[in-house]
């Protein structure tokens, strides 16, 4: 990061002893080592770099034409190049004396700028009828309103609230309950479980054709009749094979309904374990 034209400010030559006094009041004037100091030393040296105060800072040779511009309210559509590039060069200068590689790419647009003014002292080449002949400005106006467009944005994006600085993430913690929580049961599991129903049913299915509507309502009564009073009931009891396989999914599609409206719980100890159902749990 580059910076504006630094000044220095030094203690002239002889007046470090006349601003210091030797003793105030017998108070040492400082500490060296944990020893008491009551008179500045004779061979003290202040580098010059040690009080050097700088003005302004600035991001590149583009971001400090802006701010020459902007700062005399010139229009940068029409750059006054002769003031614009002294001021600039004054400020080249100034910084080649203290770092020489800061100063390498202040330098090549100080170039551009010379290149610039000296094109525009040339009489201008014709241009085709009905066109206006080319500015030799033109190319650097592009590239500052693009530069002055793009520190606008990061200056918007700047001011937008960032985490971690401007706020940060509320952590709430929560004692988890001290009560066992079963597993919740896998769908293929389930299904599984199903199926096996399923081949016990055809076992003892009878071949008989015949005609029966069957209520889901009524078969998820029943099935929490049955749950009624007890623990744990296994997910194969609740299905009687001998009724044959349309009061089977019956079974099974109350069930689904019972559990989607969160009446009855299915669960399971561990992988591969056998499902139990239960009737859900309401606290008082």
């Amino acid at each position: 990061m580059s910076t504006d034209t630094p000044q220095s400010l030094l203690l002239p030559e002889g007046t470090a002893s006349a601003v210091m006094p030797t003793v105030v009041d017998q108070v040492a004037l400082a500490r060296l080592y944990g020893e008491p100091l009551f008179a500045m030393p004779s061979d003290l040296y202040i580098p010059p770099d040690a009080l050097e105060v700088f003005l302004e800072a600035f991001e590149g040779p583009l971001d400090l034409l802006l701010y020459l511009i902007r700062k005399q309210n010139f229009n940068i559509l029409d750059i006054p190049m002769a003031g614009v590039t002294r001021q600039y060069l004054s400020y080249v200068d100034e910084i080649r004396q203290r770092n020489l590689e800061l100063a390498a790419e202040y330098l090549l647009m100080a170039a551009m700028l010379i290149e610039i003014k000296s094109r525009m002292l040339l009489p201008p080449k014709r241009a085709p009828e009905g066109e206006e002949a080319e500015d030799p400005r033109a190319e650097l106006v592009r590239r500052l309103l693009e530069y002055e467009q793009m520190k606008l944005a990061s200056m918007q994006l700047n001011q937008l609230p960032h985490f971690g600085r401007d706020f940060i993430k509320a952590e709430v913690y929560i004692e988890q309950s001290l009560q066992p929580r079963f597993p919740d049961v896998n769908l293929d599991e389930l299904q599984s479980a199903w199926r096996d129903i399923l081949q016990r049913a055809r076992l003892v299915q009878h071949h008989k054709i015949s005609r029966e509507e069957l209520s889901v309502r009524e078969h998820m009564t029943i099935v929490l009749k049955h749950l009624q009073g007890r623990k744990f009931v296994e997910f194969e009891h609740l299905f009687d094979p001998s009724l044959g396989v349309p009061v089977l999914v019956v079974t099974f599609i109350a069930l689904l309904e019972l559990a989607k409206e969160t009446l009855i719980e299915i669960t399971q100890a561990e992988a591969f374990a056998p499902i139990y159902v239960r009737l859900a749990y309401t606290p008082n």
